[in-house]
């Protein structure tokens, strides 16, 4: 039967204690990552909703009409689920 040998100090780790230092390490870093582009992604879609409220404020008649069109054509879809999903019971 093999013995294990103990470490005199606290630095001595497991491959497995390694591995997950390793893992956490990686894990921060991406976090880092994901954290700029939401803040990026943030600016952008900030960008955008100024340029919708510039169009509207610009084409207001234009603006309703786009909106109608695209609720008109979200309800239908959903009425077209709804339909399909009730046939098929």
């Amino acid at each position: 039967m093999a013995t294990r040998k103990k470490c005199a100090t606290k630095k001595c780790k497991t491959p497995a204690q390694k591995k997950a230092n390793t893992v956490k390490k990686e894990a921060l870093k991406t976090k880092k990552v994901v954290e700029k582009e939401i803040k990026k992604v943030q600016k952008e879609l900030a960008a955008a909703e100024k340029k919708a409220t510039a169009y509207i404020k610009k084409n207001p008649h234009k603006a309703a009409a786009i909106s109608a069109g695209v609720g008109a054509a979200l309800g239908a879809t959903i009425a077209a689920l709804i339909s399909s999903k009730s046939k098929k019971k």
